[in-house]
């Protein structure tokens, strides 16, 4: 799959800048662009040695492009393991675009997208699993994406995942070698160690598999529905969370008849918060939509905030009594989330009607409740915390390995099952040849994951979601 061909693109997003940076990768990248640059040193570009930067400028005969610094890496110390040279011009898109022609003319093709990763995995700089984190990385929008990505991409994953392939890959070649011996009935292979090694290999497999919950959220961002009856602060709620004004605020009740989604940070982690419409009978059909969506919203949600007004249910027992059938309902259908039961408006209460309230939600086992004012910004960093404690950070405190590739979690479930075959196949005493077909489909699906094992179609889907000039 390797070209010889040298490609060109835009390694910086498109558009008017400071600066851009072209990229040019291939056997002829350095010939191509030192015959069109003219250092004002008058240094030969072919004739520098690798990773220096040069001033100068881009000519096309004797039209003069641009001033420019040039930066030179030679194979195989380069990102893509072939001659590279990277063009920083001024950000202008007639200079970008005057440049890229000016090579294409010249013999240059426009890379595709993803294809200088894809020729850095070709040859041998990175496997596919860091691969695919250069992706993550660049679309990480926290500390706690980007960590994961970065651990990726520095191999801890793939070094782990290679560590297993290894051993397993001894023992299989061991009963692969009694199949040569088979008329003398010998075997090579410790069954007790071999034993150990399926177990061993079964319980980082389930670590793993287990850690794409966590992981998969964090680089989706926590959805957190905020749902209500109408009026009851879940926009101001939201507006407040965010500090700026995303949703509309208004006495009148059904205001919100859509769902309104933003995103922020909180300790390193993305959240993504739904406002959404209030919970009531109604005959309005726009507004009934609108509710039929809240429940939508909470099925998706990691997380539900129930949001009721503190001083209506404080002053109405049968109205405080109604808000916890309904607290009681959300906490039953929905066993498996995180509930916070949030009290609004705390601003008009007494520390007395404060108090009576807390005693009233006590009574419902399993929600957190918590009490702010989110007109005010009261309690609104203290909502933060503990929405932040619902989310198991512990393995990114420990910098472990967290999953969060769809694609790996896939090869991991599909290697976890062959791997209990060939247990499975130990206690019954199978014979070495059908052993050996199920450890070959444990190697297989290991080898999907770093890329040992890959084919056209899967590298062009992978590749293809990468930006052109990465």
């Amino acid at each position: 799959m390797i070209n010889q061909d040298t490609i060109v693109a835009l390694a910086t997003p498109s558009g008017v800048g400071a600066i851009a940076v072209i990229r040019l990768s291939g056997n002829e990248a350095i010939t191509i662009a030192g015959a069109h640059f003219k250092s004002v040193s008058g240094k030969i570009l072919e004739k520098q040695p690798t990773h220096t930067i040069h001033l100068g400028h881009i000519k096309d005969g004797s039209r003069t492009i641009d001033e420019v610094l040039v930066s030179v890496f030679k194979n195989p110390n380069s990102y893509t393991g072939e001659d590279v040279v990277e063009i920083s011009c001024h950000g202008s898109h007639y200079i970008q675009q005057e440049i890229i022609q000016l090579f294409l003319r010249k013999g240059c093709r426009m890379a595709t997208a993803g294809e200088f990763t894809l020729r850095a995995f070709l040859n041998g700089k990175m496997d596919l699993s860091q691969a695919e984190a250069v992706a993550d990385l660049i679309s990480s929008d926290n500390e706690a994406s980007h960590q994961i990505a970065m651990q990726q991409m520095r191999g801890g994953f793939s070094s782990e995942i290679a560590k297993l392939r290894e051993e397993l890959l001894n023992f299989a070649s061991l009963i692969e070698l009694e199949l040569d011996f088979a008329e003398e009935d010998v075997e090579f292979a410790d069954r007790l160690r071999f034993k150990d090694l399926i177990d061993r290999i079964s319980f980082v497999l389930k670590r793993l598999i287990d850690s794409f919950a966590v992981g998969n959220v964090i680089k989706q961002g926590i959805p957190v529905a905020i749902v209500g009856e109408p009026n009851v602060g879940k926009s101001t709620l939201l507006n407040a969370l965010l500090n700026e004004d995303r949703a509309i605020v208004s006495d009148i009740a059904g205001t919100t008849r859509d769902t309104i989604e933003d995103e922020m940070t909180i300790g390193g982690i993305g959240f993504r918060f739904i406002d959404t419409a209030g919970i009531r009978d109604t005959k309005d059909v726009v507004e009934g939509l609108g509710i039929k969506k809240t429940f939508e919203k909470i099925e998706q949600a990691q997380v539900v905030i129930y949001l009721f007004e503190a001083d209506t249910v404080s002053k109405d027992k049968k109205k405080s009594q109604l808000i916890v059938v309904e607290i009681e309902k959300i906490k039953n259908k929905y066993p498996q989330k995180p509930l916070l039961v949030v009290a609004n408006k705390i601003d008009k209460l007494s520390k007395d009607q404060i108090q009576d309230l807390n005693d009233t939600l006590s009574t419902v086992e399993g929600p957190h409740s918590q009490f702010l004012s989110a007109k005010y910004g009261t309690g609104i960093e203290e909502l933060k915390a503990t929405l932040l404690s619902f989310i198991n950070t512990g393995a990114l405190k420990h910098n472990d390995t967290i999953i969060t590739n769809s694609r790996h979690y896939d090869a991991l479930l599909k290697a976890l099952e062959e791997i209990r075959k060939v247990k499975q196949g130990l206690e019954m005493g199978l014979s070495g040849d059908l052993l050996a077909i199920d450890i070959r489909q444990v190697l297989y699906h290991l080898g999907e994951i770093t890329g040992q094992v890959t084919n056209d179609e899967l590298l062009g889907n992978i590749f293809a979601n990468f930006c052109i000039g990465k």
